[in-house]
């Protein structure tokens, strides 16, 4: 046979394809067009040498594994003739078309044939028809993308989650894939990340504390544990380290509230993958579907205090444990920061920002020592302290501890047990088709299902005992203040730093005279 005559079958459905296709037409399928192009070859005398086949894949795109395949056998002359069913399945963008059939192709002396359009590159009267098919194709892509643009919209609308995995501490509802249920031991670790940030920890410093207890981070995660085929372009493939960047992430992302935000995202253009981040005013946020894993004022005050910090942590502000919560009491506005005039020019104290910039006509100095400053807060701190720190409020967080440690205990058996019963009802569906299969026998099979059937009864009955007993401990009702566990960390401090400012005070207010307004997270408080 005529080696002109060696020839590839190149087959292409699109998961746009694999949905149009109704039960009992699968005239598009992968099948049938090797059918159809290995009759027409068998018809026409051409020999099959190799076929590619792209499953699920986009024809506006060449960086199809099998297309790659196929111009890279091209280039080393394995064949001489590319056969599919028509020319939209080999590209529906125009460009390739120009590119691949009538420029590459040409210079390789490889034919195009297709079959159900009449396309063939050795007819040069069909070239304007081929063309034009190219952007009737193209055309339709565009319309295609903007459908499917507008019919997502409209789901994020609604409310459906449309994302291919899911954020952290997340899973998909298995009777409703846009709906997103709390995967408990992932939340359990959302939790904690927050718990720590509001106790003082850095983002870094969180990352390093789940690096070390050995807990895998969201990418290893879902494929290691939950057995998904995650793929994270900007993971880097030799790390098991929770990054900074991760830790921020899940400390600013709303889902965690219960809201649904999405849209943030978009492709530059129907022909291009490259994903641009849209502006904000463009997100598109629905409040309260799905249930929440952190409380609002927990969330807030992470807000909060990541704005506190990036002022706190800039170089002028590192040697200040009041930067960004100190403000002129008069003006309302910041107050700015004292030097000496001679030696060394230390930082000594502050004084009205108003004033400084404006002169006493508008605002006076207001000026206060920082040393001063430290030892009237931390005098107040410590007043406060006494007066929530009452030894029966201390032996009731000691209880309270000890029954939330009881509390995660049960709720560690309760999943235990239900995965054992739920292992066992899969042994139940194995051991019926095993008895189908005629590898057992009818008895066998009785006798099989009782036993899994009993020790489900025992396991459920001690799962609900569980239960019972967790939520009773649940329902210890005590006045107790989130205060009390935060004061407690500082009974016997003697220096004031910067995480108490950030854990107790909202903003300091400094007086003409010198005195100072304690505003208080949990209440307002005048000293000095």
């Amino acid at each position: 046979m005529d080696e002109k005559n060696m020839a590839v079958l190149y087959l292409r459905l699109s998961k746009e394809d694999k949905d149009k296709l109704v039960k009992g037409d699968d005239s598009a399928s992968i099948r049938n067009q090797r059918l159809l192009l290995a009759d027409y070859a068998l018809q026409h005398d051409f020999r099959i040498v190799d076929v590619y086949s792209d499953d699920d894949e986009s024809g506006l795109f060449d960086t199809r594994p099998e297309f790659d395949r196929m111009l890279t056998d091209a280039k080393l002359g394995k064949f001489q003739v590319v056969i599919a069913k028509s020319q939209s399945r080999f590209s529906r963008n125009m460009e390739h078309v120009e590119k691949y059939l009538h420029h590459d192709f040409q210079n390789l002396g490889i034919r195009f044939i297709g079959v159900v359009d009449g396309a063939d590159t050795a007819n040069m009267g069909n070239k304007k028809s081929r063309q034009i098919n190219g952007l009737v194709n193209e055309w339709y892509c565009e319309d295609l993308s903007a459908n499917i643009r507008s019919a997502f919209k409209a789901k994020m609308r609604d409310g459906q989650y449309l994302g291919s995995s899911c954020p952290y501490g997340y899973m998909k509802d298995p009777k409703n894939h846009n709906h997103l249920v709390i995967d408990e031991y992932a939340a359990g670790i959302v939790k904690r990340i927050f718990y720590l940030y509001l106790k003082g920890k850095g983002k870094a410093k969180i990352g390093r504390i789940l690096t070390e207890e050995g807990v895998l981070i969201p990418t290893l995660y879902k494929r290691e544990i939950l057995g998904i085929p995650y793929h994270n372009a900007r993971e880097l493939k030799t790390t098991r380290s929770w990054s900074y960047q991760t830790i921020h992430s899940i400390l600013n992302n709303e889902v965690y509230i219960g809201n649904m935000v999405q849209n943030k995202y978009n492709n530059l253009s129907y022909k291009d993958k490259k994903h641009v981040r849209q502006p904000k005013d463009q997100w598109i946020c629905v409040a309260g579907t799905h249930e929440a894993i952190i409380d609002l004022d927990t969330f807030r005050k992470v807000q909060e205090r990541q704005k506190i910090r990036t002022k706190s942590v800039s170089p002028a502000g590192k040697d200040s444990v009041f930067s960004g919560i100190i403000f002129c009491a008069d003006c309302k506005h910041a107050m700015v920061r004292t030097y000496e005039r001679r030696g060394s020019h230390r930082f000594v104290g502050y004084c009205c920002k108003t004033y400084k910039t404006q002169g006493k006509k508008i605002c006076t100095s207001h000026t206060i020592r920082y040393e001063q400053l430290k030892t009237a807060v931390l005098r107040s701190i410590q007043k406060e302290a006494k007066k929530i720190l009452t030894p029966s409020k201390i032996g009731y967080l000691k209880q309270v501890e000890a029954v939330s440690s009881l509390v995660e205990n049960y709720q560690s058996q309760i999943q235990y047990l239900e995965k054992e019963i739920e292992r066992r009802e899969s042994y139940k569906k194995k051991t019926y088709q095993n008895y189908m299969d005629d590898l057992i026998s009818r008895e066998e099979y009785i006798s099989y299902v009782r036993q899994f059937e009993s020790e489900n009864a025992h396991l459920r009955e001690k799962a609900e005992n569980m239960k019972v007993q967790s939520e009773g401990q649940k329902r210890l009702d005590y006045e107790y203040s989130e205060w009390i566990e935060r004061f407690i960390n500082y009974i016997d401090v003697k220096e004031m730093t910067w995480e108490m400012a950030l854990e107790f005070i909202e903003r300091i207010e400094v007086n003409e005279d010198g005195s100072i307004n304690i505003y208080y997270k949990f209440r307002n408080q005048n000293v000095m």
